[in-house]
């Protein structure tokens, strides 16, 4: 029996010790994994920072300390509107004569939003309609009022270099003057160069593809119009960041990895011409968080499994220290069966159960105290043990023996009535004069058994009631000659 109650401890600890570890280490796991998920989210709101930080200065200074490039390109564009004047036929025009005079290149525009004639020979047939709807809207917009106009930063289509528009159209609205100059050949852009800063970022941090500048018509600034295409659901997400000033972010699949293209909007405060919206498209893979997260896994994995065997370790341990003294609470050291702490405590219980008829039993040794005089407490002690292991191996299942003390037992029997306890007293008195026969140094000194019989709620509803009238019932059988059972009446 306690070998039984060591393993219902170590189980009931186990289960315990388990379930608090796993929970605390789960909460561990999941802090973790959310702690992660929070820094690469911080990680990548810092490269945006950074970036929308170096679009901002170089902004600025171009603002502050630029002005003699727009002055210029106002005055060779009337350079140019005069010589229109003069000789509006294009064809009859000098381009590179004029680039090398100017310093700059030169792009006529028709009303159509296309590129007729050029000093750069590779844009000419150049369709703006096409390639940059928005940009070709604010174009007519500029060729209707006649006036000068110059843009921030923007980039070179067929060489991605980073430069500066001017536009202004001829007296009769025909045709546009765009002038483009070279920014990246410049002091300014040297020493404020964004796209250094970009690529130091992309090798800082591994998770980082690519960080991309887009122009209204989502060309990449750096990047040659030739080489550079955004995909259907980029562009669809590109749009959507310029238009509504949100943070987009789509995830895009490819092979065995998946990446995520963010575009983040920005709006110089410096430059109030067509280049004033960008987008920030940042490209980053989820490669190396995965990682990350499958390497903590395994870690937790690890974890629980040392937690288990440390768990079972403890608990084998623990069983063993604690299995004897809270079994010996409930239970008598002689007999081995439960003492009288337990049967109040059982009794008690079923009584509040409420669960039908309850019999309680009480017996006692007749002359037992013959037995200690003449053969020693040692022969006392062993026909206390048979007597409880004898009647305890006789009993149905669900009713239980308890020793309250002495030679005094008593047994529960729940949803018994009197017929099944008169049963059980006479199995328990065949039983015991049995044992008592085959201890034959026993012989002369007319040991018997004497039972009590008490049945809940006719006998008492409340424990100390039974109990009473259990013990009434067992002196009224000694009264009547003993070895014998009386139910109280």
């Amino acid at each position: 029996m306690k070998e039984l109650f060591r393993v219902r401890l170590f189980i009931i600890m186990i289960v315990f010790a388990t379930v608090i570890a796993f929970t605390i280490a789960i909460i561990n796991e999941q802090r973790i994994t959310n702690e992660l998920l929070e820094n690469n989210k911080f990680q990548i709101e810092q490269i945006e920072d950074t970036v929308k930080y170096s679009l901002e200065t170089i902004d600025k200074v171009y603002y502050y300390f630029d002005d003699d490039t727009a002055a210029n390109m106002e005055r060779n564009s009337k350079f140019l509107i005069d010589l229109y004047e003069d000789n509006p036929s294009f064809t009859e025009w000098d381009f590179n004569s004029l680039k090398e005079q100017l310093g700059m290149d030169i792009y006529i525009i028709n009303n159509n939003n296309v590129v007729t004639h050029s000093s750069l020979v590779s844009d000419i047939g150049m369709d703006f309609e096409e390639c940059c709807h928005t940009l070709a809207g604010i174009l007519d917009e500029r060729r209707s009022t006649g006036e000068f106009y110059h843009d921030g930063m923007d980039i070179a289509q067929d060489t991605g270099e980073i430069t500066k528009f001017s536009y202004m159209a001829t007296p009769d609205k025909e045709h546009l003057i765009e002038l483009s100059y070279n920014l990246q050949d410049g002091e300014i852009f040297g020493e404020f160069n964004f796209l250094q800063v970009m690529g130091e970022l992309e090798e800082k941090y591994p998770s980082i593809n690519e960080i991309n500048i887009l122009n209204l018509g989502g060309l990449s600034l750096g990047e040659s119009a030739n080489e550079w295409k955004l995909t259907a659901e980029r562009r669809q997400a590109f749009e959507k960041a310029l238009n509504t000033d949100e943070t987009i972010e789509v995830k895009v699949d490819l092979n065995d990895s998946q990446l995520s293209y963010r575009y983040v909007p920005y709006r110089s405060k410096y430059d109030s011409g067509s280049t004033q919206d960008k987008v920030i498209e940042i490209v980053h893979s989820n490669n190396q968080l995965q990682v990350v997260l499958v390497k903590n896994q395994r870690i937790f994995i690890i974890q629980l499994i040392l937690v288990l065997i440390v768990t079972i370790i403890l608990s084998l341990i623990t069983s063993k220290w604690f299995a004897r003294p809270v079994h010996m609470a409930f239970h008598d050291k002689l007999t081995g069966l439960k003492n009288r702490a337990a049967f109040e405590e059982d009794l008690q219980r079923q009584l509040d159960k409420n669960e039908g008829s309850i019999a309680l039993l009480m017996f006692d040794l007749d002359n037992f105290k013959l037995v200690n005089d003449h053969l020693g407490y040692d022969q006392g002690d062993q026909l206390l043990q048979l007597v409880g292991s004898s009647v305890e191996a006789s009993l149905p299942k669900g009713k239980t023996i308890y020793r309250l003390g002495g030679d005094e037992f008593t047994i529960i029997m729940p949803s018994s009535n009197r017929d099944d306890a008169e049963q059980i007293a006479e199995l328990i008195m065949s039983n015991l004069n049995e044992v008592i026969k085959q201890m034959t140094e026993l012989k002369g000194l007319h040991v018997t058994v004497s039972l009590g019989i008490a049945i809940a709620p006719d006998d008492g509803v409340d424990l100390e009631s039974l109990y009473k009238k259990a013990d009434i019932a067992m002196y009224k059988s000694k009264e009547l000659g003993k070895n014998q059972y009386f139910v109280y009446q």
